[in-house]
Parts: structure tokens; sequence; C-alpha cells
């Protein structure tokens, strides 16, 4: 019996999206439509079976699927947000408890240094340990001068996005592992920056920078580090700021998908890089961008 294949332009949502706006931070179950994250559609096979997880930014997008898929692995997960995000994270607790995994809710800001290296503590002690650490939570606002550009904003911008990576791996080495894997979040922004977000993209440059120094680091611990660039997904991030108004109908439509991506298509991504299947990859950057190419 031959297996269903789906056609990838059509397999995920792929119509106009509804204008829409929200103030930062958004909720991603205000939006239209709502992001598939895994809740239903990711099926795990025990890949990740005893492993402890800290996932930042694990309420909604990208870190929601992460951290879902996590759990259908047969992780227990510890997931950061912001207060703010508490109804999108108790959605996420729900989904990783019917896993029949432990869920660990951990509210505050990552701009705050205090709060971002005891997060990491909390967890492990939480969580019974650490060896898996995805630093992911970011901060996107657009603005089309760079006059326009707030110092507050430039800084809380770089504060998020990548400072805050390196106050939590600095952490995170009191418990990771030998075999253990960090992950973080960078973006086809590295390689082809939008005029847009000149703040965002340039974080997301040092991040993929951050992550390939720190592997070579860390090589010698057994501790495996990479970068997943995402394209055009379908996230809260875009419609509190993220993306020019004008422009959300249209998203993600220009690439050789022919639409924006769902972040449950790249859960299996991040499953794979905290995974044994990757025990000889290191120092990598993974794109999942619809066909955008990240030189």
């Amino acid at each position: 019996m031959t297996s269903k294949i789906n056609d990838p332009l059509t397999k995920y949502y792929h119509e106009d999206f509804p204008k829409q706006k929200q103030e930062a931070p958004a909720l991603q179950n205000k939006m239209e439509p709502v992001p598939d994250c895994g809740e239903e559609s990711y099926s795990g096979s025990g890949k990740l079976k005893g492993r402890k997880a800290l996932v930042t930014g694990g309420d909604s997008g990208i870190g929601r699927a992460a951290a879902i898929a996590y759990a259908k692995e047969g992780a227990d997960v510890a997931i950061n947000y912001l207060p703010f995000e508490e109804e999108d994270a108790q959605e996420v607790k729900k989904v990783i408890e019917a896993a029949g995994q432990k869920a660990v809710l951990l509210p505050g800001d990552l701009k705050e240094e205090s709060f971002t290296r005891q997060l990491v503590h909390d967890a492990a002690k939480a969580l019974g340990g650490l060896d898996i650490l995805v630093l992911n939570a970011g901060m996107q606002q657009a603005s089309t001068d760079i006059k326009e550009l707030t110092t507050i904003q430039i800084q809380d911008t770089f504060t998020t996005n990548i400072i805050s990576m390196y106050w939590s791996v600095q952490e995170a080495l009191d418990y990771l592992p030998k075999g253990g894997s960090i992950i973080t979040t960078t973006s086809i922004q590295d390689a082809e920056p939008s005029s847009h977000l000149l703040d965002y993209a340039a974080t997301k440059g040092a991040i993929t920078s951050f992550s390939k120094g720190l592997a070579a680091q860390l090589g010698e611990k057994g501790i495996r580090v990479n970068t997943v660039a995402p394209g055009p997904i379908w996230t809260a991030l875009q419609i509190c700021g993220g993306q020019l108004q004008e422009s959300i109908p249209k998203f993600g439509q220009n690439e050789l998908m022919q639409r924006a991506g769902q972040p449950v298509e790249l859960a299996g991504v991040y499953v794979f890089l905290a995974s044994e299947e990757a025990s000889y990859v290191t120092g990598q950057v993974y794109s999942i961008t619809g066909g955008s190419f990240f030189a």
C-alpha cells in the first residue's frame, strides 16, 4: 500500500492572510489562522526518550513547535515566555502533559540578566537535569527608516535575541553533559537582511557567528551546537509589528513554495539536532526557508 504524499504547495495554509494586528507581545491563539505547531499534526517515535529540554520562546511559534515535538518524542520540557503570554503557555503545557511528559512553565523577561541566568538553574532543578537547550526567543519590530529606530528598541532587540544567549549558555554549562545539544534560532535575515528589519537582521547575523564559534569552543566537551535558519514562518512575531501591515496578506508567497511556512515544519529539524541521530553534526546552519538560499 502506497502512503499518501502531500503537495508541499498546498499541505498547509496557502491563501492570503487576513490583515491583523496585536500589540507586542502577541497571543498566538488570537491569530487568524492559528499557526500549526504540531498539536495534532506531529507524531513522535521516542527519539528523545528520557531527555530534558529548556526552550525559550516556547509558548508560541517555532519554540512551541519544538517544545511539543520534544514532548511527543519522550522528553520533559521547560518553556520560557513573557508573563503576558501565559494563556498560550498553558495550552502548550496541556499538550506536553497529554503526551505523558513533564511540563515546567517559567515566565520572565530575557532582557533581565538575573532572571535569565536563574532561569537555567530553575529549569534544571525542576526537570532533574538539562541536556537540550533551545535558545529561540526573539524580538522583531519592523521600521522603514533608520532614523525612527530608538535606542531602546535596538538595545532590547539585541539583548533579547543575542546577549541573553551568552547568559543562558554560561549557566547551562553547569548542567549540559557530553552528548548535550544547544540549538539556536537564527534567520534567513542573516543572509538576506530586509530593509525594514535592520536591528533584527543584525542580531541574526550575530547568532549565526555565535553558534559556529560556540560549537568550536564546546566540541572538545562533547556538546554540539547548531542553529536553525527559518524563512517566512507564520508566527505571532509577524502580526505584532514584525512585518509591515501591508505585507501580511501575501506573507511568504514570494518563496518557491509560494506560501509561508508553519512552525510544525521546523519541528523535525529541532528534534534531529537534539537527538543521537545528529551525533556528528555541530557548527551547522539548517535552513528552512521555502526556497530562499542561505549563503
